[in-house]
């Protein structure tokens, strides 16, 4: 695993920044660290007066192949209650992309998976590959969805679709993504990081002020999100005690499909 120093890379060109989550050997599955990482670095640019504008990509041509499965079953070991409290903090590290100042751009490339598409989801904008592996598969897993999905999803999709995205779980790609309104546009795989970089950078070069306080009027709402997060808490903890969870990840790990019994 990547140390926490490198776990999310930064990079600055003239007035774009890009951060990079940099755990190819897990295909940038979310871990706490590379949360924490994040973070870090988000405190970091928010003390940088010369970046306008922040890309958010993964490395290794995938964005993030979503949770953590061995973080998953260490939380069916814990009290519901040191679960939430775990996932509450586990939200606010990789949602502290909301906290820039300044306008930012998801770069996904290869797989955004349940919490992974979710943070891209929480990006001002977002470029995706035309043949990107894209889904909120939570429910599939047998556990409720988290990371602000139940109101990323509708706020971007709507509410129609947003639910029938959680509901399902299931995949589609980058040009779908366009159309259900999750990304701005969808460019072959090689091209994603580039033109997230352009679109930032002719962002970065509009007057800062204004751009900064246009991106505060765009924002979501935050009170309204915090409350889906601790409503995804409170019931993602439930999950974790749940015998379906365990038959989720065991079905994950041996790549079939699940048998769940509501238990």
């Amino acid at each position: 695993m990547s140390t926490p120093s490198a776990a999310v890379l930064l990079e600055v060109e003239g007035a774009v920044a890009t951060l990079t989550l940099n755990d190819t050997a897990r295909r940038n599955a979310m871990t706490p660290e590379i949360g924490e990482a994040l973070r870090s670095r988000v405190a970091e640019l928010k003390q940088r007066p010369d970046v306008r504008a922040v890309v958010l990509a993964g490395a290794g041509g995938t964005f993030s192949a979503g949770g953590d499965l061995q973080m998953l079953e260490r939380l069916r070991r814990v009290s519901s209650e040191e679960a939430r409290t775990f996932m509450l903090d586990f939200y606010a590290r990789y949602l502290s992309v909301l906290d820039l100042p300044v306008p930012t751009v998801a770069a996904v490339e290869g797989a955004a998976i349940g919490a992974g598409l979710c943070v891209a989801l929480a990006c001002d904008l977002c470029v995706v590959a035309e043949d990107a592996k894209l889904a909120l598969n939570f429910v599939q897993l047998g556990l409720h969805p988290g990371m602000g999905a139940t109101y990323l999803v509708p706020w971007r999709a709507g509410a129609q679709r947003g639910a029938e995205l959680l509901l399902t779980g299931r995949r589609f790609d980058g040009r779908e993504a366009v159309q259900l309104g999750l990304a701005l546009e969808a460019t072959p795989g090689p091209e994603v990081l580039a033109r997230a970089r352009k679109l930032a950078a002719q962002v970065a070069a509009n007057a800062p002020l204004a751009t900064r306080a246009l991106k505060r009027g765009l924002a979501p709402d935050r009170s309204a999100l915090q409350r889906a997060l601790e409503a995804e808490a409170r019931f993602q903890a439930e999950s974790y005690g749940s015998e379906d969870l365990g038959e989720g990840l065991a079905a994950a790990a041996a790549r079939r499909p699940p048998v769940f019994q509501g238990r």
